[in-house]
C-alpha cells in the first residue's frame, strides 16, 4: 500500500482546505495516509469546525488521519488546548515539533501544503 504523508504549514483556510481534500481524496483510493499540521495551520484547528468545511474536518478526525500537530506551533497560535480537547495526536519529538522522520522511516512519501 502506498504511504502519503500530507504535511499542512500555511495558514491560510484555502491552503488548509487543500491539504484535507487530498488528505481525503488519497485516503478513499485507499493509501494509507497521515495528515501532519505543522506551522501556522495549527491556527486552523480551532475554526474550522466552524467553517464549511466542518463536516470533511471530522471525517477526516474521526478516520484517524491526523497523525501529528505540531505541539510549539500550536502554542504559538493559541489552538494548543483546542488540539487536545479535539483529541488530535500532538507531537513535540523535533525540539517542541512534529518529527517528519518518523514518517519517512516508516515509507511515507511526503507532500507539502
Amino acid at each position: 500500500m502506498k504511504k502519503i504523508a500530507i504535511v499542512s504549514f500555511q495558514g491560510e483556510m484555502p491552503c488548509f482546505v487543500h491539504a484535507l481534500l487530498n488528505a481525503w481524496n488519497y485516503h478513499v483510493k485507499g493509501y494509507e495516509v497521515a495528515l501532519i499540521v505543522e506551522g501556522a495551520s495549527t491556527a486552523r484547528i480551532a475554526d474550522i469546525t466552524k467553517s464549511p468545511q466542518a463536516p470533511l474536518w471530522e471525517k477526516i478526525r474521526s478516520a484517524g488521519l491526523v497523525r501529528s500537530v505540531c505541539k510549539a506551533c500550536a502554542v504559538q497560535m493559541g489552538t494548543l488546548q483546542e488540539a487536545e480537547a479535539q483529541g488530535l495526536p500532538i507531537d513535540a519529538a523535533l525540539s517542541g515539533h512534529s518529527d517528519l522522520e518518523v514518517f519517512t522511516a516508516q515509507g511515507f512519501e511526503i507532500i507539502l501544503f
